[in-house]
């Protein structure tokens, strides 16, 4: 029986492949599509943080000094947290260790690179004398397109997909092979694919949620002009929203507690720490902070410069009236000394001559003639 255009139209598009490729060769270099990913979306969350950073008063590259920290310790954090939250692949029967250093096959966990990379943070805002909240508000935009762009490197790897789906966009996956990187080949010659199939593409719902959580920020932030950490807690809270969906979907290995997945009861729990820190900003830390920088650093600089103000070096405010005259106070004998005229100001007064009825009587000399005084 011969299929109506509609239904040839779902049908292929309910075939949508995965790649039978995960890892490609420059030469002897491996080029790991993974990677790929995530380093692109490093890329644009430093190039549009950066963007917002100075457009927030801070001053141009301070962006990439500051992701020189967060980012390395970002993405150890994101591995360790896949390796305690799925340790069975690594430690369990069968399992092993040294796998858990394979960053390039997958597995970072966004709680666990966002909690080290916010240290990372920290420490590079530090060193600027820059606003850790502030920071966080101006890259936050960027991180969610990060997240997004890092989801294609699972497409590549032909995993963190979700159950079975008759929707058009259905995906089939192939049974890689993680040491080469490739798809398995099958009797029939062709790439093997994971029965059951087709897949909900969970990595394609979290990447277009995440870029409508990013939307979501550019909008807010400049609508109501957003400051002091309220940003990056609206992306935390809106990122667990979508995550909380899309993890029950999902059929990998994962811990399960009370009947739920691991992460689904972390998006709960970061979810209410992130709406409570966005209202007690609000009430507590309204609108946007005048600078980007902590207010110590304009503390110090003015420390700095009344030190530099001594007597013998005052600033220009210093040279008051009143000031001079508490100088002249504290020293009496120069303040009458400069009160005595000078012999140029004594030459400088006119002679003053006397009139001939006050002018003394002749003194007699002994010639007996009188002199004039």
């Amino acid at each position: 029986m011969s299929l109506n255009p509609a239904h040839q139209v779902a049908t292929y598009l309910a075939d949508i492949p995965s790649p039978t490729r995960a890892q490609y060769h420059l030469g002897p270099i491996p080029i790991r599509m993974y990677a790929m990913c995530i380093l692109a979306g490093i890329l644009v969350a430093v190039w549009l943080g950066d963007k917002r950073w100075r457009a927030r008063g801070g001053k141009p590259q301070e962006v990439v000094d500051i992701a020189i920290w967060a980012v390395p310790f970002g993405l150890v954090g994101g591995r360790l947290y896949h390796v305690i939250t799925t340790s069975a692949p690594y430690f369990g029967k069968g399992g092993d260790p040294v796998k858990a250093f394979y960053v390039w096959q997958g597995g970072l966990g966004i709680w666990g690179a966002i909690a080290l990379g916010a240290v990372g943070a920290y420490i590079g805002c530090r060193r600027r004398g820059a606003s850790l909240l502030s920071f966080a508000d101006a890259v936050a935009p960027g991180v969610v397109l990060a997240q997004a762009m890092g989801r294609w490197g699972n497409y590549f790897n032909n995993e963190l997909y979700g159950g079975h789906t008759s929707l058009p966009w259905g995906l089939k996956v192939h049974v890689m092979d993680t040491t080469t990187q490739t798809a398995v080949i099958g009797p029939d010659g062709k790439a093997e694919l994971v029965a059951g199939g087709p897949f909900h593409p969970t990595f394609l719902y979290e990447s277009i949620w995440c870029v409508g959580v990013a939307i979501l920020l550019l909008w807010a932030d400049r609508r109501f002009k957003l400051g002091n950490g309220r940003v990056f807690a609206l992306y935390v809270a809106a990122y667990t929203v979508g995550r909380f969906w899309i993890e029950s979907l999902r059929i990998d290995d994962a811990h399960h507690f009370l009947g739920m997945r691991l992460n689904d009861w972390t998006s709960i729990i970061v979810f209410i720490g992130a709406v409570v820190g966005f209202f007690w900003l609000a009430k507590n830390r309204p609108g946007r902070e005048d600078s980007p920088y902590l207010a110590a650093e304009t503390v110090e600089s003015a420390e700095t410069a009344e030190a530099a103000e001594t007597p013998e070096n005052p600033g220009e405010e210093a040279l008051t009236e009143d000031a001079l005259v508490g100088a002249q106070a504290g020293e009496p004998e120069k303040l009458v000394k400069d009160s005595e005229p000078t012999a140029e100001e004594t030459s400088e007064e006119s002679v003053v001559i006397p009139a001939q009825d006050d002018a003394p009587d002749a003194v007699p000399t002994p010639t007996g003639k009188a002199s004039e005084s």
